[in-house]
Formats: C-alpha cells, sequence, structure tokens
C-alpha cells in the first residue's frame, strides 16, 4: 500500500497543488481517466472546505491530505483541526449552523453544508467524521488492475 501524505498552510492558493497532487497520484494507482476530472474537483472543494474552517476558526494548524494506494481502490482523505461542537475541546459553533457571536458571518455553516453536497455528488463513496482533533473527509475510487499499470 503506498501512500503520499501532503499537508499545507490553510491558504486558498495551496489548494490548486494539493489538487494537482491528488490527480497525479490517482493516475499513478490506476484511476480511470475519465474519473480524473472528478477526483480533482472532489480535492479541490474538500481542500478548500478545510482551508475555510482553518481560517474562520482561528487555526494554526496544516490542512493534512493522505493519498492511499490500495489493491483496488485508490483513497484520499483530507483532514481539518476544528474539533467537533460535541467534543470536549470544541468550540460553540465550530462546524455547520449559525455562529455563536455577532462578529462571526453566519454562512459558514451553509459554506460548509454546500462543500459536502457536491463532494457527495462527485463522489460515490465518501465518509465524514469529526472528532476532537479535527475532520475528515475519506473519498475513494476504484482502480484498474495492477497488473494493468506501466
Amino acid at each position: 500500500m503506498a501512500t503520499v501524505e501532503l499537508r499545507f498552510s490553510a491558504q486558498p492558493e495551496h489548494v490548486r497543488t494539493a489538487r494537482l497532487v491528488a490527480a497525479a497520484v490517482a493516475r499513478r494507482a490506476g484511476v480511470d481517466e475519465a474519473v480524473l476530472d472528478e477526483v480533482r474537483l472532489a480535492v479541490g472543494e474538500a481542500c478548500s472546505r478545510a482551508v475555510g474552517l482553518h481560517r474562520s476558526h482561528g487555526i494554526t494548524a496544516p490542512v493534512s491530505v493522505v493519498l492511499t494506494e490500495e489493491e483496488k481502490a485508490f483513497s484520499i482523505e483530507v483532514g481539518d483541526g476544528v474539533p467537533d461542537p460535541g467534543s470536549d475541546s470544541a468550540t460553540p459553533g465550530a462546524r455547520g449552523g449559525a455562529s455563536g457571536g455577532p462578529d462571526e458571518p453566519e454562512g459558514d455553516g451553509g459554506e460548509d453544508e454546500m462543500g459536502l453536497a457536491v463532494i457527495s455528488g462527485l463522489v460515490d463513496d465518501v465518509e465524514v467524521r469529526s472528532g476532537a482533533d479535527g475532520g475528515t473527509i475519506r473519498m475513494s475510487w476504484p482502480t484498474a488492475l495492477a497488473g494493468v499499470r506501466p
């Protein structure tokens, strides 16, 4: 199982690099050429969402992207450092819904939900998890048989 791990500061300009790396690794893993645009778009959406969450919550930790080539699948996990509101270390309004204060925009929850809807429309196998250490969006695509690749 080959793994590529990418970490970048929560800056919008780094999302493009993450998309390019994801597409290159997906191609090498044997993901069908017709699906590569979906991989690029889904990773861009997930990374943009993570960057937005980091910036709106003042988190300085990097966004993480883990690309894993398995025997018959290629998966990508995009992680953010925003704790789940139900966890002990969470701040009120950390994920989804309206924000807690008058100086914070209410649109964060809507953008978050819209990004998840776009990802769900692009990827058949997607899982969203959140906990005290942050959230993860895991996406996977089938690959061609290992013997077919160069």
